[in-house]
C-alpha cells in the first residue's frame, strides 16, 4: 500500500471567494463545487489539489504567534520566480502582507480570509 498527499484542505467562511483567490493565484481549475466545498487542481494533474470547506466560525491564526492566541495549525509554501512581482499580484488579487517578515527572500502574506502563507524563491 501507498500513501500520497490527496489534498489540503482550507477552513473559511466563504468556499467560493478564497476558492477564487487562489484559483487567479496558483493558475489552478475548479474541479468541484458544492454547498460548503470546493476544490482546485493543477491543470496538469489531478492529485494533490487545494479544498476549501465551510467553517463559519473561522478565526485567522495571529502572526506571530504569541502565547495564548490563535496559532497557526498549517500554511501554504508557494515558489515563486520573482517575488516583488508575486507579492503585488497576490496583494492586486486580496492577499496582504504581514509586518514580521523572518527571512529576505520569503514574504509572509495573509490571503483574504486570513490564512498564512508565503511566497518564496528558489533555494529558500
Amino acid at each position: 500500500m501507498t500513501t500520497s498527499l490527496g489534498a489540503m484542505v482550507l477552513g473559511t467562511p466563504d468556499p467560493p471567494v478564497l476558492a477564487d483567490f487562489y484559483r487567479a493565484l496558483l493558475g489552478w481549475q475548479e474541479v468541484e463545487r458544492e454547498p460548503g466545498w470546493v476544490r482546485l487542481r493543477a491543470p496538469e494533474q489531478e492529485r494533490p489539489g487545494l479544498s476549501f470547506q465551510r467553517e463559519a466560525d473561522h478565526t485567522p491564526p495571529v502572526w506571530p504567534p504569541r502565547p495564548g492566541t490563535q496559532q497557526m495549525q498549517a500554511h501554504l509554501d508557494l515558489q515563486v520566480d520573482d517575488l516583488e512581482t508575486e507579492t503585488a499580484r497576490a496583494c492586486a488579487l486580496g492577499a496582504t502582507v504581514e509586518d514580521h517578515q523572518p527571512q529576505e527572500d520569503v514574504r509572509v502574506m495573509r490571503d483574504p480570509h486570513g490564512h498564512l502563507f508565503c511566497l518564496f524563491l528558489p533555494g529558500a
